[in-house]
Order: structure tokens, then sequence, then C-alpha cells
């Protein structure tokens, strides 16, 4: 992941360490996703969390986001993987934050397949940066 990303907004102190957490939750996503690991992927998101899957699906609170990752992850790379960068962060306060997210699928043969431009809205919760408001936007080119 790139530590090019922008930066706007309230930013904290440290923002150094700020953007490392972040970062980190984000390379969290990315590993769960590529090893298909979904207990991994759930970990990163608050207990009342919402999430809007890439089709339009509303999911509430970490049960509902667990079950659904649960049916759809194992067999997920089976056509590919996808890469996530950190495109831009806008701190909204210094314990607040919107994550705009550069994603990128790719074959088995490595050729990009499609892209994806997911937002997450993360709070620091206890000294941990976590998934609180999220929506997985497929870009569409037509």
């Amino acid at each position: 992941m790139s530590n090019a990303a922008t930066v706007t907004g309230q930013t904290p102190v440290d923002l150094d360490i700020e953007l490392a957490a972040i970062r980190a939750v984000v390379d969290t996503i990315a590993h769960a996703q590529a090893d298909e690991l979904a207990e991994d992927f759930v970990a990163v998101f608050r207990e009342d969390a919402i999430w809007t899957t890439g089709h339009g699906k509303r999911l509430y609170g970490r049960p509902a986001i667990a079950e659904f990752t649960a049916q759809v992850l194992p067999g997920a790379t089976t056509h590919g993987t996808a890469t996530y960068e950190v495109e831009h962060v806008l701190f909204l306060r210094p314990d607040g934050a919107a994550v705009k997210i550069r994603q990128s699928y790719f074959t088995l043969d490595g050729e990009l397949s499609g892209q994806g431009t997911p937002m997450y809205v993360m709070t620091k919760e206890a000294g941990t940066w976590v998934l609180t408001a999220n929506q997985n936007t497929p870009v569409v080119t037509d």
C-alpha cells in the first residue's frame, strides 16, 4: 500500500502514528480477503458497525457482517485477488476519519479486471482504529 495518501481535516497530534494505525487496519482487510480469513476480516469492525456491500446489501452490526462474510469469503479468491491502497484520509476529528480506498482486482494471471472505491468511516475506540460505517463501491466504467 502506498504511503502517499492525501490527508485533510482536523489532523491528530501524531499524524504519522495515526496514519500507520489506519493503514494497519486496511492491511488486515487486504490480508483477510487474500487469505479468506473471515474472523480476521470481521475483527476490525466495531460491534455496532454498518457495512454496505458492493452489491448494496446493508448489514448492521458485527454479527450480521460475520454471517455474511462467512458465506461469501470462502472461495472469493478462486478467480483472482485484490489490492487495497489508502488514497485519502479526511480526519473528521482526531479520533474519527473518512478513509477512501483504491481497490484493484486482478485475475490469477495478474491482469487488472476491475476497481473499487470503498469508503471506510473509522473511529478510534479504546486506542484502536476500527471500521464503523462503511460502503464498498465498485467502479463502473460505462
